[in-house]
C-alpha cells in the first residue's frame, strides 16, 4: 500500500510551469516568467469578462471601428485594456502591438523591459453576442537593438518568438502555451483561480480529416485551392470526404484543428489578394504553436514563420494543420503554379 497522503497531487499550475521552466534556462533573470504571469493574470480577467458580459451589459459594438477595419465590441475595448495594463505593470515590456491600437504602444521607460509582445486581445469578437467561443492570441519577441523603443523592434519574423500561445474562451477557459520546446494545454479551475495542465506535449497527427475555411468566398478562391477542396470533397482514392467546419473565431478553428486534427484554411482571394489574418498577432503566434505540436503553417509560398514583417498591421493568407493536408495543398499550389 502506498505511503502518499490521500491529499498529495501531481497538479501543475501554469504559474509553476512557468517558474520551472525559466529556472532551467541558463542566465534567466526572471523577466519572462513576470511578463507570462502578467498575461495570465490579464487572460483571467477577460475570462471573468467574457461570463459575466450579458449580465453587466457589455455585448453590443462600443461605436468604434479599429485599425484594421473591425467594428469594436465594448468586450474588445475592455480586454485590450486590461493586456495593455497588465503588461506594462509587469516591468518586463518595452513595445506593445495590439489588434485594438493603429500604432505600437511603447511602454513608459520607468516600466520598460526588454520584451516585444504582439496581441489580439478579444479574437473572434463577431461572435461575442452569440456565445461562440472567441479567444485570445499573443507572441513574445525579445528587443534584438539597444536603440530607443520603437514599433520597429516588433517587426521580427515569426522564428524569433519567444513564448506564444491562446486562451481560448469556450465550454472551459483554456491556455496552450509553448516556449520553444513543445505546446501543453492548461484549463482554468474556477475553484482555486488557477490554470491546470491537462495536456502535456500535444502532438498534431499526420493527417486529419476535417477541413476549416469560410466557403462563403468561393467563388474569390485561386484554382489551387479550388481544386484542393475538390479533392477533399470528393476523394479519388473512394476513401470517405472529409468534414467541413468552420466557426469563424480564429481560435476556436485552429484549437479544434489541433485537437481534431486536419487543415485550417484562409487563404488570399480575388476579395483579399493579401490574406485577411494579420502576421504578427495572429498568424505567427499560431503557426509557431502549430509548428511545435509538429505542424505545418504556410502562406502558400513559403512558411509562415519565415516572412519577414513591413508593418504591424501586415496580412498575409495563411493556412495550417496536418502536416500531410498542408502538404497536399502546397502541391495543389505548386502544379498550378507550373500551369499558369
Amino acid at each position: 500500500m502506498s505511503d502518499r497522503s490521500p491529499f498529495e497531487t501531481d497538479m501543475l499550475t501554469l504559474n509553476r510551469y512557468v517558474m520551472e521552466k525559466g529556472r532551467r534556462v541558463k542566465g534567466a533573470t526572471g523577466e519572462l516568467t513576470q511578463l507570462l504571469n502578467s498575461m495570465l493574470t490579464a487572460i483571467k480577467a477577460i475570462s471573468s469578462a467574457v461570463r459575466k458580459a450579458g449580465l453587466a451589459h457589455m455585448y453590443g459594438i462600443a461605436g468604434t471601428v479599429n485599425v484594421t477595419g473591425d467594428e469594436q465590441k465594448k468586450l474588445d475595448v475592455l480586454s485590450n485594456f486590461l493586456v495593455i495594463n497588465m503588461l506594462q505593470s509587469s516591468y518586463s515590456t518595452c513595445v506593445l502591438v495590439s489588434e485594438e491600437n493603429k500604432d505600437a504602444v511603447i511602454t513608459p521607460k520607468e516600466k520598460r523591459g526588454k520584451y516585444v509582445v504582439c496581441f489580439d486581445p478579444l479574437d473572434g469578437s463577431s461572435n461575442i453576442d452569440c456565445l461562440a467561443s472567441i479567444g485570445t492570441i499573443f507572441a513574445i519577441y525579445k528587443k534584438t537593438t539597444e536603440d530607443e523603443a520603437c514599433e520597429k523592434d516588433a517587426l521580427q519574423p515569426g522564428r524569433n518568438i519567444v513564448a506564444a500561445g491562446y486562451a481560448l474562451y469556450g465550454s472551459a477557459t483554456l491556455v496552450a502555451l509553448s516556449t520553444g520546446q513543445g505546446v501543453d494545454c492548461f484549463m482554468l479551475d474556477p475553484a482555486l483561480g488557477e490554470f491546470i495542465l491537462v495536456e502535456k506535449d500535444v502532438k498534431i497527427k499526420k493527417k486529419g480529416k476535417i477541413y476549416s475555411l469560410n466557403e462563403g468566398y468561393a467563388k474569390y478562391f485561386d484554382p489551387a485551392m479550388t481544386e484542393y477542396l475538390q479533392r477533399k470533397k470528393f476523394p479519388e482514392d473512394g476513401s470517405a470526404p472529409y468534414a467541413s467546419r468552420y466557426v469563424g473565431s480564429m481560435v476556436a478553428d485552429v484549437h479544434r484543428t489541433l485537437v481534431y486534427v486536419g487543415i485550417f484554411m484562409y487563404p488570399a482571394n480575388q476579395k483579399s489578394p493579401k490574406g485577411k489574418l494579420r502576421l504578427l498577432y495572429e498568424c505567427n503566434p499560431m503557426a509557431f504553436i502549430i509548428e511545435q505540436a509538429g505542424g505545418m503553417a504556410t502562406t502558400g509560398t513559403e512558411a509562415v514563420l519565415d516572412v519577414k514583417p513591413e508593418s504591424i498591421h501586415q496580412r498575409v493568407p495563411f493556412i495550417l494543420g496536418s502536416p500531410e493536408d498542408v502538404q497536399e495543398y502546397l502541391a495543389c499550389v505548386e502544379k498550378h503554379q507550373k500551369s499558369s
